[in-house]
């Protein structure tokens, strides 16, 4: 396929832009040119355009939780973003892959099994993270040793965590890791023709940028294609907030503390006067005692009360609502 490239069709495009064997103007050229798409029917495609922007969607969302999570656990600022979204044969994706690679085996439950692919020069900088480096990019990647591998999977273990919320609007998935695999040779999970879906996520960790491949074949897609749409995606979206998800936010809220503070008054005085306050002095607040205390709730006003006491603890008791500082929401 014109859209994967191997590793070392990728070197060699490179070496000759260098050396001006080719040149690029003249590619973008050729390619503005070119109005006909060539079809192969003995490789269809096998997903819509619909299914796969479906598939955009559902991966974006997985690509931010990804960063949140790995900006937390890395300890470093991380960002993710969903560069492609391809239908592939099995056999392109295990060529377009560097050797040595970190693949991971992991089966979705209850569709299949799947891959997710990081290349190791990204996998070095991670390990290199996690055990309090600065996480800078190796000239070349390499195979990692059992420590590393071992170091590496806690990192994906928590990503593929992740899967089960990005899918959670289409299918009720549950990944489970297998296995590492360095040699994409031997990670054969399916036949070589069969068509996949490759999902490559742009990863930049600590200003190093990677990626990271997702490879679901087409079985594992087959039961869920119905549900692939985007009217099926939003539908089940605000399905969600309306009900489960808002219950769950209106629980959350509602345990959620904040901090009331009352205004017993305030004054202006001198910097000299400052300095030569001693004990016993008094200051004179312009806040009548007779007057009602504003109330806030952060830096907002939310109502006017009256200082008192309850039993040997200070109190107030509310009077008055503040209109402007309530919310619609509030």
């Amino acid at each position: 396929m014109a859209g994967v490239l191997s590793q070392e069709e990728i070197d060699a495009l490179l070496s000759a832009l260098s050396t001006g064997e080719v040149d690029a103007e003249e590619i973008k050229a050729d390619e503005a040119q070119k109005k006909i798409k060539p079809y192969d029917f003995r490789r269809p495609d096998k997903f819509s355009k619909d299914q796969v922007r479906t598939l955009q969607m559902l991966h974006e969302s997985y690509a931010r939780l990804l960063a949140t999570s790995f900006a937390t656990f890395l300890r470093a600022v991380t960002e993710a973003k969903v560069t492609a979204v391809q239908q592939v044969t099995y056999a392109e994706f295990t060529r377009s892959m560097p050797n040595p690679t970190i693949m991971s085996i992991f089966d979705l439950k209850p569709l299949g099994r799947a891959v997710l692919e990081i290349g190791p020069e990204l996998g070095l900088v991670i390990v290199e993270r996690m055990l309090g480096g600065k996480g800078r990019m190796p000239d070349k990647g390499r195979e990692l040793t059992d420590i590393e591998q071992s170091i590496l999977k806690r990192v994906i273990l928590r990503a593929l965590s992740h899967i089960k919320e990005a899918w959670q609007n289409v299918v009720d998935v549950d990944a489970t890791f297998e296995r590492l695999e360095m040699n994409p040779q031997f990670a054969q999970l399916v036949a070589p023709n069969q068509m996949v879906i490759l999902v490559t996520i742009t990863l930049h960790i600590a200003g190093n940028e990677g990626f990271m491949n997702i490879c679901l074949p087409d079985i594992l897609l087959e039961p869920v294609l119905s549900k692939l749409s985007a009217h099926y995606w939003f539908a089940s979206t605000r399905q969600a907030i309306t009900s489960e998800s808002l219950s769950s936010l209106k629980r959350k809220v509602e345990r959620t503390k904040v901090d009331v503070i009352v205004e017993l008054g305030t004054a202006s005085i001198t910097f000299r006067e400052l300095l030569n306050l001693q004990a016993g002095d008094v200051i004179t607040l312009y806040t009548r005692a007779d007057a009602l205390l504003p109330v806030r709730i952060g830096t907002r006003p939310k109502f006017r009360a009256r200082p008192g006491l309850v039993g040997s603890k200070l109190a107030v008791q509310i009077m008055h609502v503040e209109k402007d500082g309530v919310g619609e929401d509030d």
